[in-house]
């Protein structure tokens, strides 16, 4: 996503030879990769890494001036994980990724769980934290549908087609992939009562996964 300039006009491969680039881990040759799409000036990046390394890439983004030279920043929401959040700075603000929950979901289900979670760890819930919590409201569904048996096939039977209110929002099971069916939201880090969110802008609704999806 090169800008409209004259100077990278004359080299569309160099910006396309960053883009395509791996970042190998251990997470010590960031600097180096960091460096990469600031020399190209880019509109944009788009980042994976895995959770829990969002906020060692902010700090490598901040510190080579990415922010400062307005290359925005896209990707998953690992990125922005929302328990590593409120420690990445400022340089954050703006930063627009996908992902299936946040902390700053507006739901009274959603804010009565970010409340219980904070009051019992001193920090917010995170995806991990909500997929936990929704697989465990899952298997007590499913036993008191079965009356208690906790055999493989009555709990699989019992959990397909089940819907319920997450603290993400809707979700069911699909009876026939048996996998999670859910709204996938569009966020950008905004400062809200001086702290950092992943503010929901736009929803991508009962989404399921495409590689089950019958053609």
């Amino acid at each position: 996503m090169p800008r409209n300039r004259s100077a990278n006009a004359s080299r569309p491969r160099e910006v396309r030879s960053w883009r395509q680039s791996k970042c190998p881990w251990p997470i010590l040759i960031l600097p180096r990769f960091c460096s990469a799409p600031r020399d190209a000036e880019p509109d944009a990046i788009f980042v994976f890494v895995p959770s829990g390394q969002g906020g060692t890439f902010m700090k490598q983004y901040a510190e080579r001036g990415l922010d400062k030279a307005g290359i925005k920043l896209i990707g998953p929401g690992d990125v922005t994980d929302d328990d590593l959040l409120p420690g990445m700075g400022e340089a954050v603000i703006g930063a627009v990724t996908a992902h299936l929950y946040s902390a700053d979901h507006d739901s009274g289900k959603n804010k009565a769980y970010v409340e219980a979670f904070k009051k019992a760890n001193n920090f917010r819930p995170n995806f991990m934290s909500v997929g936990g919590y929704d697989g465990m409201h899952l298997i007590y569904e499913a036993l008191k549908k079965t009356g208690g048996k906790a055999d493989g096939d009555s709990l699989i039977a019992a959990m397909k087609g089940m819907a319920w209110e997450s603290p993400r929002g809707p979700i069911s099971i699909d009876p026939e992939t048996r996998d999670i069916v859910q709204n996938i939201y569009i966020r950008k880090v905004e400062k809200k009562n001086g702290e950092l969110y992943n503010v929901e802008f736009a929803t991508l609704e009962a989404v399921k996964d495409p590689g089950k999806v019958k053609k």
